[in-house]
């Protein structure tokens, strides 16, 4: 079953005016990963995430926003934080592509644009991986929201979304082939490196990479390719 996958990270002696700083070191680090230094949204909440968002902005970043320096990361953190308060979370999403097999929708639409049989009939062979976008949340909390959930969740979390990337769990066995194998290691790779990189240089004093069922990711790995071979 898919999980929900995050990276917790906790800094030594944190005050709590810090925190653009570090969101924005740990951001500049996924942004090597991601190759894109642009966010696409960010979202102050107050209190606890059961209350409606306290400010929002999302970032158009296509050809004609490309003049607009709005979205780089250090300016969409100063932004998003010009008002810091203990009791609220600065969330910001950006984007990275990790390799996923296409959808029945995306492999019908490649056969339908194909430019001959051939082609088309090349597509069915094998199933077809292709880089796809997905959306990452960095959030910094706030000592006191709720209830200094910051213990738990770490001064920064990364919330990677559901852990499909890494398991695939709706692959078919008869599909895990060298180059599904392929893929899914460049996936586990990318991650490895973004924690890596944080590690060495956004100065943590610990990190959690950590799913919401408690099964930890390593294992979920094994399992999955023990059922598959």
């Amino acid at each position: 079953m898919a999980d929900q996958l995050y990276l917790s990270l906790w800094f030594p002696n944190f005050r709590f005016e810090a925190l653009p700083a570090a969101l924005v070191g740990v951001m500049q680090q996924f942004a090597v990963i991601s190759g894109d230094k642009r966010v696409t949204a960010a979202t102050t909440y107050p209190i606890s995430f059961n209350e409606s968002p306290a400010w929002q902005r999302i970032y158009v970043n296509d050809e004609r926003a490309q003049t607009s320096d709005d979205s780089l990361i250090e300016n969409a953190v100063a932004e998003a934080t010009e008002q810091l308060h203990d009791d609220m979370t600065y969330e910001f999403e950006m984007r990275w592509n990790l390799w996923a097999p296409l959808s029945d929708d995306d492999f019908h639409n490649r056969l339908d644009s194909g430019p001959d049989p051939e082609s088309a009939r090349a597509f069915g062979l094998d199933t077809i991986w292709k880089p796809q976008p997905r959306t990452v949340r960095i959030l910094g909390f706030g000592p006191s929201f709720d209830d200094a959930s910051y213990e738990q969740n770490g001064h920064i979390r990364i919330d990677f979304g559901l852990d499909t990337p890494w398991i695939v769990e709706d692959l078919d066995p008869e599909d895990f082939d060298q180059d599904a194998a392929k893929h899914i290691q460049q996936n586990v790779e990318m991650l490895l490196a973004f924690t890596l990189l944080v590690e060495k240089h956004c100065g943590i004093s610990s990190r959690l990479l950590w799913t919401e069922s408690g099964e930890p990711l390593a294992q979920k790995l094994i399992d999955r390719l023990q059922r598959l071979n």
